[in-house]
């Protein structure tokens, strides 16, 4: 018998969840404000069947912008936020390594967290979508075998749900 594989929507936190239009590195709960349109978008992936798993590098930790503390910090309220209109995330997976520092296998454009998603849940990478605002976004996504679909940074997100089924 053959397992059915998950399918799930991968997001990019700045930019597509968060609004980093006021902070580049948002750094506290004050700073994290959601996009328009992501708790409906987010409800119609899940709706439809979808894993919710968040890809982000957070390369201020590298640079000192900001602590890993603090990211987990940001990570946790957003998903308290979330959650109180009934959104649960499955994952976040973040690098927090920038390339002023140091190399690193799992910054974006790179596919190391999305490969790492879809191994550890059983994804099957052609069902499912990478939700980005930037090239190295898509870029990840394609070379993960991820369909990938670039949005404007601080848009509605609720506009891309037509694209995903």
């Amino acid at each position: 018998m053959r397992r059915m594989m998950k399918k799930a929507v991968f997001l990019d936190r700045d930019g597509v969840l968060c609004d980093n239009s006021r902070h580049y590195y948002i750094t506290s709960e004050e700073e994290l404000t959601l996009n328009p349109g992501v708790i409906e978008a987010l409800s119609v992936f899940r709706d439809r069947g979808y894993m919710l798993i968040v890809i982000t590098n957070q390369g201020g930790i590298s640079t000192g912008h900001n602590t890993m503390e603090d990211v987990e910090q940001v990570h946790r309220y957003m998903q308290e936020l979330l959650e109180k209109e009934g959104i649960t995330l499955d994952e976040i997976y973040y690098c927090p390594h920038h390339p002023e520092n140091e190399n690193c296998l799992c910054r974006k454009p790179l596919p190391l967290m999305l490969e790492k998603a879809v191994a550890r849940f059983g994804i099957d990478p052609e069902a499912s979508y990478f939700i980005g605002d930037s090239e190295r976004d898509v870029e990840a996504g394609e070379a993960a075998g991820i369909p990938s679909i670039r949005v404007p940074s601080n848009g509605n997100l609720a506009g891309v749900t037509e694209q995903i089924a």
